[in-house]
């Protein structure tokens, strides 16, 4: 059994018809990916239990965390605040250690998270899903 850790887990994004992906750096947490689909109720009045077929599966909310940088244009704060503020969906790819990845295209909306003493200044992502999240396995 292979046992990863999820350091060196990444995130990269592309807009538009960008043929390659750019790494957003300082990613520190990542969202759970999947769900279970819900309930439809088919159960007929002869049936002895409830049956059911799956719906749609609701994935919730993929909040990504950074450690925030606003040193550069291509910082990842202003990187996913100026495609937030652009209100229009980019290509999203998140690639484990293993290379594996989920690949999908969200509009991101981006929230400074709070401050403390001696804590770091972080941000999250929010991605709202504009399309199916796509797995690929390594070679």
């Amino acid at each position: 059994m292979n046992r990863l850790s999820a350091n060196n887990t990444k995130f990269y994004y592309k807009n538009g018809t960008a043929a390659d992906f750019t790494e957003i750096e300082y990613l520190m947490e990542v969202p759970e990916f999947g769900g279970t689909p819900e309930k439809i109720d088919v159960t007929v009045l002869s049936d002895k239990t409830k049956r059911y077929v799956p719906g749609i599966t609701d994935l919730g909310d993929l909040v990504f965390k950074f450690l925030y940088d606003n040193s550069s244009a291509t910082a990842n704060y202003r990187v996913l605040k100026g495609l937030a503020d652009a209100g229009t969906a980019a290509t999203f790819k998140l690639e484990y250690p293993d290379g594996t990845s989920h690949q999908f295209d969200a509009v991101p909306a981006v929230k400074m998270d709070a401050g403390a003493i001696n804590g770091a200044l972080t941000f999250s992502a929010t991605m709202m899903l504009q399309s199916d999240i796509t797995v690929g396995n390594p070679a």
